[in-house]
């Protein structure tokens, strides 16, 4: 199995995880907290499907599917059109609030997005440098194991969450 193939699996596993995540949750357990800081599913969903898009999106040199297929608007937050969720307040996690079938939607639109980005990509892609700044600069296949990894991350979050919220 190559560079490409390993990254298309670990990909390809989120969203299966993440539609578990939502299904069947109402607006009560999307917003539910653990703590008064603590993220919401909502919110944790929004936020990991938001890196994937927007960090996917500059790696292709592509639009990112919030703004081209019009889910800023859809989902009408109270944040700048580029807000990811990096950096966050709890007031501002708060006001997260949309339904699963839409954060579903986003989530499969922009898996899509980065189906379509992987299976353009040969292992040679991978060893692109995309951002000077690091020492070692970060090569486009360290970027997608980056985010690969925060995303897995924030959708075990997620199911934990749900867990406890639903007993």
């Amino acid at each position: 199995m190559d560079g490409v193939a390993v990254l298309r699996d670990g990909f390809g596993r989120i969203g299966d995880l993440v539609h578990g995540v939502l299904d069947g949750l109402g607006e009560r357990e999307l917003t539910a907290r653990l703590g008064p800081e603590a993220n919401t599913i909502g919110w944790l969903v929004w936020h990991l499907v938001r890196v994937e898009d927007a960090q996917v999106a500059d790696l292709a040199g592509t639009q990112e599917v919030w703004t081209a297929q019009g889910f800023a608007e859809r989902f009408d937050l109270p944040f700048g059109r580029d807000a990811t969720g990096y950096g966050q307040t709890p007031d501002e996690v708060a006001r997260v609030r949309v339904g699963a079938d839409l954060l579903g939607a986003y989530l499969d639109a922009t898996r899509a997005a980065t189906d379509a980005y992987l299976a353009g990509l040969t292992d040679a892609d991978l060893d692109r440098v995309v951002d000077e700044g690091w020492d070692p600069p970060v090569t486009a296949g360290v970027r997608l194991v980056s985010v690969l990894g925060d995303v897995l991350e924030h959708a075990g979050q997620a199911a934990y969450v749900r867990g406890v919220v639903r007993g």
